[in-house]
This record gives structure tokens, C-alpha cells and sequence, in this order.
């Protein structure tokens, strides 16, 4: 019988990409091929996670690698090599040493897996999209990069808390580049269908809006030792599983722009469906004044990175 099981490589075997491993095998989403120049360290926790098979049981295969010819076939990539921010870091000043890093992963995949459907995680995010989308070729239902989840996912953890409701009546959208500019959307909150704005003061939406924005500093500053990885993972498991399962899902992911919102060959976060062929669409909302000012100031910061990378030799 042909070997039907789907394929998920995941490029970069640190923290994010081993726990995106992690959730997908847990999930059963298909095989799995961590990549990462570190050979040792690919193979190793490949091999650690396929051990914990028979007690989580999940019939996953995890392979470990450090040539790209083993993605071939995938049906999705998750690239998450780059360096991590640091205490005092902003992700843009990642921008030099990581976009060389994404080039050469996507190099990778264009030559090994054409028909892939690219995930990108690395910082800073809409420009590192931008870059894969540069290298890969690829048309953008294809590449599309991870972050309105994880904005939207630590948006809902907050107001979940303050609310004392669980997480899963709580439903948010944060729009916009993957930073401080983001742009969260209290005004489309609801709690069970309750609007948000229904719920809490106008203060404490604004307290939340603004941890949001600086959700990633937040951990940063704790960790002291680089960024966040179990939440950026399992956000991108996310999109890998409504990819996968063709769920036609609508959540918040960044891709290229082309004329939604006035926009044309950026990626901002914006809502998408998602669905076996990758972003089918992208469903533009009705914004007031004010969200169409913070949308407009969020495009702006994604801009000026974008210009900055004109000026890098990667």
C-alpha cells in the first residue's frame, strides 16, 4: 500500500522548532522531519521525542537531519531557524543575521520541496516573510507567516484571566505587523458572543491591549535567556493542522498583501482562511477611525523593515 501519511518538516531544531515537533507529533498531524545545521542536535531530539511515542501514543515517525533532501515530499515547512531576541533586543534588530539564515533555508525548500506549503516563524516576522517569499518563488497562498495567533492566543490568555472565563468562550483578533505596532481589535472581542466591550472598562481593555503588544517582551525580559517557544509552536501547529486538514479555518496569519486593506507586496497580519491549498483568502474587515490609523502606523513599521532589508547583502 502507498505510503500515505502526510509530511511535516520543520527547519531549525531549537526550542521553537523542537516544540513544534513536539505538537504536531503529539497531534498525529503526520511524520516529522526536524532539520538543523547542528546534525547532532536534530538527530538527538528526534530521537528523544520518537522514544516518547509508545507513552504518548502517537504513531508519528521523527526523523532528524541535516540535508534538505530529506524534506522532499513535505507537505508543510515550519521554519523557525534564527537567532532568538535577547533581553533589551527588538525583533528588528534580528533583521541582518536572520534574514541570511531564512534565504538559506528557503533555498532549501524551493530545490527539495516545490509543492510545500511555507510557515514562517523566525523575527522579525513580516520581514522574514517577505524574504521567503523573495527566495521561494512561491505564489502567497504558500507562504504565510505565524503571528496573529500567538498576538491573538496571549490576547484571549489575558482577558480569560481577568474575566476568570475559560479560554475557550473567548474569541479576539490582533491585526497588523508583528510588533509593537500591532494592532489589537477589542471592538471585535467577544466572550461566548458577549462583546468584550460589554464586559470590561474601557481601561482594562486597554491595559490588555497594551500587554499584548509587548507579550513577547514580557517573556523575554523573564527568560533573560531568549524568547518564547511553546506558545509560538503550538500556534503554528495550528495553522500546519488546519493546512493539513483542510479545517477552513478564518484566524489571523501574515501574508502578502495584494490591495486588501490598500496594501500591495507587503505581509501584514491580516484575517485568512486556511485551508489544503494554504491561505485561500483573506477576509477583510469594515475599521473604524481608530483601527484604520493603528493598522495604517502598523504597515508603516513593516515598511521601513522592508527597506532595511534593500540595504542588507543577504
Amino acid at each position: 500500500m502507498a505510503h500515505t501519511r502526510k509530511k511535516i518538516a520543520v527547519i531549525g531544531a531549537g526550542f521553537v522548532g523542537s516544540t513544534c515537533a513536539h505538537w504536531t507529533a503529539s497531534k498525529e498531524l503526520g511524520d516529522v522531519v526536524l532539520l538543523d545545521i547542528n546534525e547532532g542536535a536534530a538527530k538527538g531530539k528526534a530521537l528523544d521525542l520518537y522514544e516518547a511515542a509508545p507513552v504518548e501514543l502517537f504513531d508519528s515517525r521523527i526523523v532528524g537531519t541535516k540535508d534538505y533532501k530529506d524534506i522532499a515530499g513535505s507537505d508543510v515547512v515550519i521554519i523557525t531557524a534564527g537567532l532568538p531576541r535577547k533581553p533589551g533586543m527588538s525583533r528588528d534588530d534580528l533583521l541582518a543575521t536572520n534574514a541570511k539564515i531564512v534565504k538559506a533555508c528557503c533555498e532549501g525548500i524551493k530545490e527539495y520541496a516545490p509543492n510545500s506549503i511555507v510557515i514562517v516563524i523566525s523575527n522579525p516576522l513580516d520581514a522574514m516573510a517577505y524574504v521567503a517569499k523573495q527566495t521561494l518563488g512561491f505564489p502567497r497562498e504558500r507562504v504565510i507567516g505565524m503571528a496573529g495567533v500567538l498576538d491573538t492566543a496571549r490576547m484571549k490568555t489575558f482577558i480569560s484571566e481577568e474575566l476568570q472565563v475559560s479560554v475557550k468562550d473567548v474569541h479576539a483578533i490582533v491585526l497588523g505587523g508583528h510588533g509593537d505596532d500591532m494592532v489589537p481589535m477589542p471592538r471585535h472581542c467577544n466572550i461566548g458572543g458577549v462583546p468584550l466591550t460589554e464586559m470590561l472598562s474601557q481601561e482594562k481593555i486597554n491595559a490588555i491591549v497594551e500587554r499584548t503588544r509587548k507579550g513577547g517582551a514580557e517573556i523575554v525580559g523573564l527568560l533573560q535567556t531568549g524568547s518564547a517557544y511553546y506558545a509560538p509552536a503550538a500556534s503554528a501547529v495550528q495553522m500546519a493542522e488546519a493546512i493539513i486538514k483542510d479545517q477552513r479555518r478564518i484566524l489571523p496569519c501574515a501574508v502578502e498583501l495584494q490591495g486588501e486593506y490598500g496594501v500591495k507586496g507587503l505581509f501584514v497580519g491580516v484575517l485568512c482562511k486556511l485551508t489544503g491549498k494554504g491561505m485561500e483568502k483573506v477576509v477583510e474587515l469594515q475599521l473604524n477611525e481608530t483601527e484604520k490609523a493603528g493598522l495604517a502606523n502598523s504597515i508603516k513599521s513593516v515598511q521601513s523593515l522592508v527597506d532595511a532589508l534593500k540595504n542588507i547583502q543577504y
